[in-house]
């Protein structure tokens, strides 16, 4: 034993507000007290841990925050290795129109299918990932267990892509909103955005590592005051509750067992009591709109990198004894229901 505390994390995805979990992943790395043990992550979530993944196989920790900076300074608007301007623009402009103060039928008869606006289904992603992660090496070494959400189109299942299979397209399957890009097709299937199914999947590392502590590092807001009355607020809030839907029934089925566990119902032997905890549930980002998300400038991935990393710091800071002694995350709040008897 090295004597650090092991955690899992657990990335959402959220387009452009992935850079708040960048900011988070900063903080761990700097705190040497904390061993990566496993890493799942949908759409953003996905991106940000194989590039830290890729990093701490070249260079450490250290690596892995120059490579997490590399990443999201090639996703912004101004520029960047592997960003294509005209192409983002088009996009970006495209989904501000949807997100206008316009009605419904007004925003769908500015919007197109991607197989029309995007036939040769160009993504500047893919060449920025592709340019900053050796995935032949990142298959090959040792380091965090990784488990990357799809969707399947087809089947409407989730699937998840480990360590030894990952490539370019397997991030970019996790990442592929079907508004924006064509479905990303992987030995014959089908595949969208890995938040319809996983946003992001616990189970993997429940079942797949040796550790109990998941740290979730959470980007949509599961609550949020009053009710939507407008076609795009209500539109927005319909958004958010679906990538959160598989993240709540996770949350609900971990804790069904463990209280079952705790009653003695179920073999603690047998059956593991996860220790869940969670940076990002503290109402931060609920002050930006959903539309914000297709923000990619410098400034704004720097403000939420900021406070991602001041987020992690403060939750570190109250939490770290917790870490391999009880859960921090109210579960029994965070599905708004009443604690057991």
């Amino acid at each position: 034993m090295n004597g650090k505390k092991r955690v899992n994390l657990a990335l959402q995805g959220g387009g452009s507000h992935g850079a708040f979990a960048w900011g988070v992943l900063e903080a761990i790395l700097e705190d040497e007290r904390l061993e990566i043990v496993g890493v799942s992550g949908a759409s953003a979530g996905a991106m940000n841990a194989v590039v830290m993944a890729s990093g701490l196989i070249d260079d450490g920790r250290e690596g892995a925050r120059e490579k997490l900076a590399k990443f999201w300074r090639g996703v912004a608007l101004e520029g960047g290795p592997g960003v294509t301007i005209p192409v983002v623009d088009a996009w970006i402009s495209m989904w501000k129109a949807l997100f206008a103060p316009a009605s419904v039928a007004d925003a769908a008869a500015q919007a197109s299918s991607p197989y029309a606006f995007n036939p040769f289904d160009i993504n500047p992603l893919r060449d920025t990932l592709a340019a900053l992660v050796d995935f032949e090496k990142l298959r090959e070494s040792y380091g965090p267990k990784l488990f990357v959400a799809a969707t399947n189109v087809r089947t409407g299942k989730g699937e998840i892509f480990r360590r030894d299979v990952l490539t370019p397209e397997h991030v970019m399957a996790s990442a592929t909103l079907p508004h924006l890009f064509q479905a990303a097709v992987i030995d014959g299937e089908p595949y969208w955005d890995g938040g319809y199914s996983g946003n992001p999947p616990l189970w993997p590392l429940f079942y797949e590592t040796d550790c109990c502590d998941t740290i979730i590092v959470q980007i949509n807001p599961i609550a949020r005051e009053g009710v939507p009355e407008t076609p795009i607020a209500i539109s927005n809030r319909i958004d958010e509750i679906t990538f959160n839907a598989s993240l709540l029934a996770e949350l609900r089925a971990a804790d069904f067992v463990a209280r079952l566990i705790e009653e003695g119902v179920l073999n603690s032997d047998r059956y593991r009591l996860e220790r869940l905890h969670r940076i990002g549930g503290d109402g931060k980002l609920d002050n930006f709109p959903p539309s914000t998300k297709f923000n990619i400038s410098w400034s704004f991935l720097q403000q939420l990198r900021d406070l991602g990393r001041d987020s992690a710091r403060t939750w570190l800071d109250r939490n770290f004894a917790a870490i391999g002694k009880r859960s921090t995350l109210d579960v029994a709040g965070t599905l708004q229901k009443p604690a057991a008897e």
